[in-house]
Order: C-alpha cells, then sequence, then structure tokens
C-alpha cells in the first residue's frame, strides 16, 4: 500500500476546494460587475443558490396553500368546471406573463425588480414619473399581499380549530386579527437572520411545497371509492357549471374562476437578485420553471379536489374552506388535519418570502430616494447584511390592512383587493416600456442571458400578457355577488386607481424635490443618460454619506 496515498486524497481535496472556491468568487464577482453596471454598489452577500432561487420562487406562488385559500371562489362562483378550466387556462396565460418578467429580470437583476427596470426602459425625460408610479403601485401592492396572505393564513389555521371542534368553534374578527398580527411580527424576526440563514432556510421551501401536494393528491385518489368519484361531465363539462353569482351571465360567472390562479407575485424573486448567484440567470429560470411548474401541478390537484369533493352544498361550511372540507370528507379528520398543517406550512413560506422580497423593493425605492427618509430605509446592517430597517417598515406597514378588520372588515377587503390588480399593472409597464421605446435613441436596453429575441416569440409572448393581464384587471374590478351592495362592492378598481392618482399628486407636488429616478451610487459613474444630471447625482450622493 502507497503510504502517500491518504496524503494525495488529501492534497487533492484541498486543491478542489480552493478550485470551488475560485470559481465561487469570480461568478460573484461577475455578477457584482454587471450590478455596477447597471450602477450600483454591491451591498448584499450572494448567499442563494439555483436550488435555493428556485426554491424561494416556487415559495412565493404558494401552490397548495394558494389554492387552499382561493378555492372557494371559483367553486361557489362558477361551480367545479370553472375550477378545472379556468386554472389551466389562466396559467398557460400566465406562462406569457412570466416568461416576459423573466426577460426583463435577466437585463436588470436588482432588488429593485421591475420598478429600476421601468425607469430604465423609457426616454430620460420620463424616467423619474414613471418609476415613482411603478414603485408605489409594485411596493403597495406587495404590502396588501403580505397582508391579505398573512391573513389569510391566520383564517386557515382557525378553520382547522373549527373543523376539530365539529363546528362548535366561534371565531371571532379579533382572534383572526391577533394571530395575524404575530404570525406577522415572527415574520419580521425570521426576515432579520443574515442572508445565509435565509437561503439554507428557503432551500427546504420547495421540497415541502412539492411534497404536500403529490401526497394530497396521491392520498384523495386512494381514500376515495371509484363509485363516489365525480364523473368527467361534472369535473369538465357543463354538470359541473353553476352560477352562483346571483345575477352575472353565465359567460362572467365561469370566468370569474380566474381569481384563483391570478392571486399571485411574480416578480418576488427578481427583488432578492443581489443576493442570488449568476442572478442573471438564476432568478429568471426559476421565475419561468415556478411558474410552468405551479400552473400544471396546480391543475392536478384541482382536477383531483374536484374529482373527490361530495355534494357541493356541503362543502361551504362553518370552516369556510371547501379544500378542508374534502380532505376531511375522504381522508377523516385526524388524517386532513395533520396534512392541513402542513398545507399551512406551505402559506407561511408565502408569508416569509413574499416579506422578504418587499423589504428588498423598499430598500430599493429608499437607495433611489423614492421615499421622503432620506435614504433611511436604503441602509443595509453592517452586523446581517439585510435591510432590517426596511424589514421592520414593511412588516409595520402590513399590519395596517389587517387591523382595519375589526373596524370594518369591508375597508380591510378593500386594501386586500389591491394586490392583484396594482401588482399586474406595474408588470406590464416596464414590459410595454420595453416595445414602445425599443427603437428610441435615449434608451438603451441590453438584453440578458433569458432573452426570447425580436422575432415572433418574443413580441407574441410580450403582446399576449399585455392584454390578458389588462383583460383580467377588468375582471378584478367585477363586483362577484349580484345585486351590489356596501359589503360585497368591489373596490379593487377604486383603490388601484386611488394609488396611480395620490401617487401622481405627490410626486408634483414634493416628491420630484427629491427623487429623479433611480440614482446610482456607484462613485464617477458614467452613464448620465440613464441616471440623469451628474450634479443631482453628485447631491444625493452627499446626502447618502451625511
Amino acid at each position: 500500500m502507497d503510504a502517500s496515498g491518504p496524503r494525495n486524497v488529501s492534497a487533492e481535496k484541498q486543491a478542489n476546494f480552493k478550485t470551488e472556491s475560485v470559481h465561487s468568487r469570480i461568478s460573484a464577482d461577475d455578477d457584482d460587475k454587471v450590478l455596477e453596471q447597471i450602477g450600483y454598489v454591491p451591498s448584499f452577500r450572494r448567499e442563494f443558490s439555483n436550488l435555493a432561487t428556485i426554491s424561494f420562487a416556487f415559495s412565493i406562488m404558494g401552490l397548495c396553500s394558494s389554492i387552499a385559500t382561493t378555492f372557494n371562489t371559483p367553486l361557489t362562483l362558477g361551480g367545479p368546471a370553472s375550477v378545472t378550466w379556468c386554472w389551466i387556462l389562466g396559467a398557460v396565460m400566465c406562462f406569457t406573463l412570466g416568461s416576459s418578467i423573466a426577460e426583463i429580470v435577466s437585463a436588470f437583476p436588482t432588488c429593485g425588480g421591475l420598478y429600476t427596470a421601468s425607469a430604465r426602459l423609457c426616454p430620460p425625460k420620463h424616467r423619474a414619473i414613471v418609476g415613482w408610479i411603478v414603485g408605489w403601485l409594485n411596493i403597495l401592492g406587495q404590502v396588501a399581499g403580505i397582508s391579505s396572505t398573512e391573513f389569510g393564513l391566520a383564517n386557515m389555521i382557525w378553520a382547522a380549530v373549527v373543523v376539530a371542534k365539529d363546528g362548535d368553534y366561534v371565531v371571532t374578527s379579533g382572534k383572526v386579527v391577533g394571530l395575524f398580527a404575530g404570525l406577522l411580527a415572527f415574520h419580521g424576526l425570521l426576515n432579520c437572520l443574515a442572508t445565509r440563514y435565509l437561503a439554507r432556510f428557503t432551500t427546504g421551501f420547495v421540497f415541502v411545497n412539492l411534497g404536500v401536494t403529490a401526497l394530497i393528491v396521491i392520498v384523495l385518489l386512494a381514500m376515495t371509492p371509484r363509485s363516489e368519484m365525480h364523473p368527467a361531465k361534472y369535473v369538465f363539462g357543463s354538470d359541473g357549471f353553476v352560477n352562483g353569482t346571483g345575477g352575472w351571465n353565465d359567460g362572467i360567472a365561469f370566468l370569474f374562476g380566474l381569481l384563483s390562479v391570478q392571486w399571485t407575485d411574480y416578480d418576488a424573486t427578481a427583488h432578492i437578485s443581489e443576493e442570488v448567484k449568476r442572478a442573471a440567470y438564476a432568478a429568471p429560470s426559476a421565475i419561468f420553471i415556478a411558474v410552468v411548474g405551479t400552473g400544471l401541478i396546480g391543475w392536478v390537484l384541482n382536477i383531483v379536489l374536484v374529482l373527490c369533493s361530495g355534494p357541493l352544498e356541503n362543502l361551504t361550511t362553518a370552516s369556510g374552506s371547501a379544500f378542508l372540507e374534502i380532505m376531511a370528507l375522504r381522508i377523516g379528520k385526524p388524517g386532513a388535519l395533520f396534512l392541513w398543517t402542513f398545507v399551512c406550512l406551505t402559506a407561511f413560506f408565502v408569508c416569509q418570502t413574499a416579506l422578504q422580497a418587499c423589504s428588498r423593493t423598499v430598500y430599493a425605492f429608499s437607495r433611489d430616494h423614492g421615499l421622503p427618509d432620506r435614504g433611511y430605509f436604503g441602509h443595509v446592517s453592517s452586523w446581517t447584511m439585510t435591510p432590517l430597517r426596511a424589514i421592520w417598515f414593511t412588516t409595520t406597514l402590513s399590519v395596517i390592512p389587517g387591523l382595519l378588520d375589526l373596524a370594518s372588515p369591508v375597508a380591510a377587503n378593500a386594501i386586500f383587493a389591491l394586490t392583484a390588480m396594482a401588482l399586474d399593472l406595474s408588470y406590464i409597464i416596464p414590459i410595454f416600456l420595453r416595445r414602445w421605446y425599443r427603437n428610441h435613441p435615449e434608451v438603451n436596453f441590453k438584453p440578458g442571458p433569458f432573452y426570447m429575441g425580436d422575432g415572433l416569440l418574443g413580441w407574441a409572448t410580450n403582446v399576449i400578457c399585455i392584454l390578458w393581464t389588462l383583460f383580467v384587471c377588468v375582471l378584478f374590478s367585477l363586483p362577484t355577488m349580484l345585486p351590489v351592495t356596501a359589503v360585497n362592492m368591489n373596490y379593487a378598481s377604486v383603490i388601484t386607481g386611488g394609488v396611480v392618482i395620490v401617487s401622481g399628486a405627490w410626486y408634483l407636488l414634493g416628491g420630484r424635490r427629491h427623487y429623479k429616478g433611480p440614482s446610482s451610487n456607484v462613485p464617477h459613474y458614467e452613464d448620465a443618460a440613464t441616471f440623469g444630471d451628474p450634479k443631482e447625482k453628485e447631491e444625493q450622493l452627499g446626502v447618502e454619506h451625511a
């Protein structure tokens, strides 16, 4: 036996470790150079691997928890067939939106996400007002999304209590809001962890998400007698259509099923781009993979839920969750509550990743002087290398809509309704600007690695996603029940329009004094066409350093 063998093996391992470290450092350096070319000094540690980034993207989509919290809407408004067909229709259209977003994120891998991209994709004279409005739409849409998702998680937990007590339990607004606030505070604490711990924590999310979904599908199919499964005409055909809107025509009632699949934050992964390794590749790929995976797997889950559901009238009980009632019917109460624990856990992951993404957006907007805070929230803690100030500002802001439920559930629901419409509009603005100003001499769009090109594929994908999103925004504006009352009125369009009008007025009256569009913090940055007048940039840098 060669005595030098173990030493050679050890030396080889050390050499491999050094080589991997060098490659990792080179990759991080390349990412930082891209960020500096966009105009920002790297402030975060890049700890999110490809797997952690994909897991983050899947987590924000929610999958089984998103279906659990929205399943009642298509089921009660359009019936089982609406659940089945509207999910896959919406998912296919969301493929175009996800691809278009991924293309822009690949070109602008910053924590500002589509907010930064919007300002970069229009001429300099429009950059400030475009960045301002898109920034506020995106931030407030995300805040409303965090609040509504956390509120949904609180209701999911109380629904389990109601089922466990056989309906003999009264859930009050105080109990829901109290649990909501406690969960939000806990997520705020978790987000204070250093990036490396967040990345490790996030890596496991995708396995729980996909594993729970697969387990629910398998168990429901195994535990439902063949004779009690609904026929295909009920799952896919006319027997499964029920107009429960109280007055809308059948077509509108059926299309209300789209409200389930559209309730997703597609660009959240963009907001952690400055913490992702090989961000221009990993972030857009994760978005695309998660959108496709969630769409297809979610369709299977919806089909199985409808297939194994009992009589429709038995699904709308005191628990308020048809999803949980179907599991309790087929698996039994103990088994249903056991699986429901993991469904709630996936909703917990959604809130965790949503808060992380929104805090990075707040940080980016403050860094660009979009907030009247003199860059206070655009600060990264030297202790954790995360934006602690932005995290707690976002957490505090997200509590407010939930607290409104104590005074007026109508007001709280109105704020929650802001989520999808505000986010969707903030998505399509940069997609539209990229095409509208494609030949403008002052707009320079440099594609990233994820690029669909300027041919038929790229154009068709962008145009379809814009038209589809506008159509869905109209659908989001309609009250789902007739006749319209103060309680069932849909305030989404009013609130979203109010955000645009108020933010525009704020910009004209005072915001334009401190916000000039995305402002570089790279010393001697030379892209004046992108970031405005050099003197203004120097003044802003002076404020930051002071």
